[in-house]
């Protein structure tokens, strides 16, 4: 299964959805934007809170004999991407639209359109959306298992260590 179809697998349902595509695309259309033609990834991070901790991805290119990814990662108004790192992905985020509160390196700071942060190689960071905000991710290919999430009840990546209680507690 290549990388996209991992991801994919990780997202809400058709049904979950198509209410929060829909207000994306109002979003884009506001800001007079297109995304790419892909699936985009919807992704609550297995949390089952996706305004809280998700996002939304289109990924343009995961080339990875070529070494090189690119996609678009949008968050809604107080939606977090929560801290992790990669141990092989070197990515560089430019801000397209929008603001984000950035915690890296355990430093935070806020980052508007225009701006870019290179993130290195194993170092944890996290975002979150200071009003609805897109960024362009431009790194290394994307490999699921390269993501290492604090919270090891993120079922994604290849820190997650699943223990008795962990799916009781994430229903509630």
């Amino acid at each position: 299964m290549d990388e996209l179809q991992k991801g994919l697998s990780f997202c809400l349902s058709q049904a979950e959805s198509v209410p929060i595509l829909a207000a994306f695309q109002q979003q884009l259309q506001a800001w007079e934007l297109a995304m790419p033609p892909v699936d985009p990834l919807v992704l609550d991070f297995g949390l089952g809170d996706f305004y809280r901790t998700g996002l939304i991805e289109y990924w343009i290119a995961n080339e990875a004999e070529a070494g090189y990814c690119g996609k678009f990662l949008f968050l809604f108004d107080g939606q977090t991407c929560p801290m992790h790192h990669h141990n092989v992905k070197l990515e560089t985020f430019y801000i397209v639209k929008g603001c984000f509160a950035v915690t890296y390196d355990g430093r935070s700071f806020d980052l508007r359109a225009g701006d870019v942060l290179r993130v290195e190689t194993g170092h944890d960071h996290a975002f979150t959306g200071r009003g609805n905000a897109l960024l362009l991710e431009v790194s290394k290919p994307s490999i699921i298992d390269d993501n290492y999430f604090q919270d090891r009840l993120i079922p994604i990546g290849g820190n997650y260590t699943p223990s008795p209680g962990d799916e009781l507690r994430r229903a509630q």
